[in-house]
């Protein structure tokens, strides 16, 4: 069921170590398996290795749509120069569509990946981030810049059509 909504990585962590259990674990989906008993140092050097292959950097560039940036490292966005106020929730929602730029992301993905809640929730959680998100970039949804609903569907993150002001 989380394949279906995810991508994120999966490691199982589990005492059995037979090896059908191992290959129907990983035959459904999981990117690793560990057994127990096992040092934070494997776990560790296991989920790195799972990140490098999945081509996730520990050292995420910053993130650029239009003049918006993104630091996923310092966790820091300015617009156009400006430093932008986020809550951590609202950093983790922006930074997720800054990855897809122009792409429509939908309110299940977002709900799984920011949210953790892989097996749907409440959509307004997303629509009112959404709403406080647009506001601290200086839009609406009526008016939007950077964040454009697809209606049904989701959201998409794209560069604006014209600078702020004109028009």
């Amino acid at each position: 069921m989380l394949r279906a909504v995810s991508d994120v990585p999966v490691i199982v962590a589990t005492a059995r170590d037979d090896e059908p259990e191992m290959v129907a674990v990983l035959e459904q989906g999981a990117d690793d398996y560990i057994v127990k008993p096992f040092g934070a140092a494997q776990l560790d050097a296991r989920v790195k290795a799972v990140l490098r292959r999945l081509g996730v950097s520990e050292t995420e560039e910053p993130l650029c749509v239009g003049g918006l940036r993104v630091d996923p490292a310092s966790r820091e966005v300015t617009l156009d120069g400006a430093s932008i106020d986020l809550t951590p929730r609202e950093f983790d929602l922006l930074a997720h569509l800054a990855r897809r730029p122009g792409q429509v992301v939908s309110r299940r993905e977002l709900l799984a990946e920011v949210w953790q809640q892989p097996l749907g929730g409440a959509d307004k959680t997303v629509d009112v981030h959404l709403s406080w998100l647009r506001r601290k970039l200086g839009e609406t949804a009526q008016r939007p810049r950077y964040l454009h609903t697809v209606r049904t569907v989701g959201v998409k993150l794209t560069p604006p059509d014209e600078p702020l002001g004109t028009g």
